[in-house]
């Protein structure tokens, strides 16, 4: 059963996720039909699977790792859950609000965007973006968002299968291909919004952090429509297809700023979880720790 071995699931859907990316680039690309920004480089292609692989290997070993986590809280459990349609569906809902505060995280404070921003340094959009992950999502903490489905009382193999169909569904949102979904629109997270979502826009920076649901952007003030062309990417441009340093240009980064000479434990802290755009509060933070040394060398 694959709730059994929830990690199948999205090897199972790998032959429609590589049909559509063949699809997209047969009719789209070499029919002329999308915009020179959903091209397929076969050089990004390729680090966009590989960083698929290392997002993949290590998810396995951290849910290794945290499963006893898991499996001891569930013993904590609230309530005795009883899987079935209506359960699987409420579930389905839980996990889509947890992962929208998840997402939300990751682009608000910067030990999480160091992860995520792996996902959207691309500057093109197309299906195979969606394979563009960070194996670091496990060192950031994204794990703990899921933390209370299973105090709640779902079962730890199940909320693992709902995230991963979580995943697998947002797929289908990293194309140029559609337009727009119609009514859908209103409750679902389509092509259309996501876009939004990557976009360096000024009006389409953080907006948008649905999964599957656009709705709760809709409730929390985060939706925005799209309604410019979108420009894709980050306002730190990588310029590198080796998954490496794509993976960890932004640690390199932070690591930089965290370790600088002078600064208190507080204003690591602050440089750590503070918003990646937040650069008054880096100019805050230098002119502190130039002050200070000033103050010393007048004394």
């Amino acid at each position: 059963m694959l709730v059994e071995h929830p990690e199948w699931l999205l090897l199972l859907m790998a032959p429609l996720f590589v049909a559509l990316m063949a699809a997209e680039y047969w009719l789209g690309e070499r029919k002329g039909r999308l915009p020179a920004n959903s091209r397929y480089e076969f050089k990004e292609v390729l680090c966009n699977f590989t960083l698929a692989l290392m997002h993949q290997g290590t998810d396995l070993l951290a849910g290794l790792l945290l499963a006893h986590l898991y499996l001891w809280l569930f013993g904590w459990r609230l309530l005795e859950i009883d899987m079935g349609a209506m359960s699987f569906i409420a579930l389905m809902v839980l996990q889509d609000f947890c992962y929208y505060w998840f997402h939300r995280a990751s682009h608000r404070v910067r030990w999480m965007w160091a992860a995520h921003v792996v996902h959207h340094s691309s500057e093109r959009m197309n299906f195979s973006t969606a394979f563009r992950q960070s194996l670091m999502y496990p060192v950031t903490g994204m794990w703990l968002f899921w933390l209370p489905l299973v105090i709640i009382g779902f079962e730890p193999q199940w909320i693992t299968l709902v995230v991963l169909f979580n995943l697998g569904l947002q797929f289908f949102v990293h194309t140029q291909w559609v337009k727009s979904l119609g009514p859908l629109e209103y409750v679902f997270n389509t092509p259309s919004h996501h876009r939004v979502h990557h976009g360096v826009n000024a009006r389409y920076i953080d907006k948008n952090y649905a999964g599957v649901l656009i709705i709760w952007d809709k409730l929390f003030g985060t939706f925005e429509p799209e309604s410019e062309t979108v420009r894709f990417g980050i306002s730190k441009p990588v310029n590198s297809f080796n998954p490496l340093v794509v993976t960890f240009a932004e640690w390199r980064d932070l690591w930089q700023d965290a370790t600088q000479c002078g600064l208190t434990l507080s204003q690591r802290l602050k440089i750590l979880l503070s918003p990646p755009s937040d650069a008054s509060g880096q100019a805050e933070l230098r002119h502190e720790r130039l002050s200070a040394e000033q103050k010393i060398e007048a004394e």
